[in-house]
């Protein structure tokens, strides 16, 4: 088979990867795409039941994909420390890590909590710094130059633009992401590990359900997007398969919007 066969441009089978929020919405719908390929996948979420859930049922996907739970809460230190010891009693690399776990916020300038701000800045940009950290080692184990671990980070499209509501560290925390992957991206290289963002418009999720769940505000949002409709699981999926494998081997440090046109042709 030619290297430039789809299939193996995109290959992630047997590949070690950890997809972090990934119970449901964008994390779920990175995890079903890797686990559909060929990859053994650990997602981690906050609520153990929905977390083991998830894995049961990508489990009964067809393929030799396989998905574990290891549920826990990364923006608490012992939580993020017990998941990355559990994760090390099952494998000692790593070659693909998605930090999608976050969390928003929104409430006026003058009554905006602090304990608001700080757990979405906790969650969104230091659990991700620090989980990466963690599994530095796990990353470097299978890392080539022809094959290099891949880090990606999910932003938003709202850390590209000003965003319409107040969720002002949630904007505050995509872009702090963004720069962060640039950051570790010149850091990394020499290591053969690439850190690359994902910066999603409206996808289904559950920050976005007070919305899309409405059908008048649904076809509000629908209008605004250039290509005119929701991104789907394979738009998300494709674009991290494609990040994850020899297609996209050569990329670092760069911020992809997905998102419909959104942020770049408005």
């Amino acid at each position: 088979m030619s290297g430039l066969d789809v299939t193996a441009l995109f290959d992630v089978r047997g590949k070690h990867a950890v997809v972090t929020g990934g119970s449901r919405g964008i994390g779920r719908m990175i995890a079903e795409g890797l686990v559909s390929n060929g990859a053994q996948v650990w997602i981690t979420a906050r609520k153990a039941d929905a977390c083991d859930a998830t894995a049961a049922e990508l489990n009964a996907l067809p393929g030799d994909g396989a998905c574990r739970s290891l549920p826990a809460d990364l923006s608490d230190p012992a939580g993020l420390t017990a998941f990355v010891d559990a994760l090390r009693a099952d494998t000692d690399a790593v070659d693909i890590l998605v930090n999608n776990a976050g969390a928003t916020w929104g409430a006026p300038l003058d009554e905006f909590p602090e304990s608001g701000f700080d757990k979405v800045m906790d969650l969104n940009v230091k659990a991700p710094f620090l989980l990466t950290r963690a599994l530095h080692d796990a990353l470097r184990r299978n890392a080539t130059t022809d094959d290099p671990s891949r880090v990606v980070m999910i932003g938003s499209i709202d850390g590209l633009r000003v965003p319409v509501t107040d969720n002002f560290p949630y904007s505050a925390s995509k872009a702090g992401i963004h720069m962060l992957t640039r950051h570790l991206a010149r850091t990394l290289v020499g290591e053969h590990i690439t850190v690359n963002a994902i910066a999603p418009g409206p996808f289904e999720s559950k920050m976005m359900a007070f919305a899309l769940d409405d059908p008048a505000s649904r076809t509000l949002i629908e209008q605004s997007v250039p290509r005119g409709r929701i991104g789907t699981p394979e738009d998300m999926a494709g674009t991290v398969l494609f990040l994850c494998s020899r297609a996209g081997a050569y990329l670092t440090g760069t911020v992809i919007p997905v998102d419909g046109g959104i942020s770049t042709t408005s």
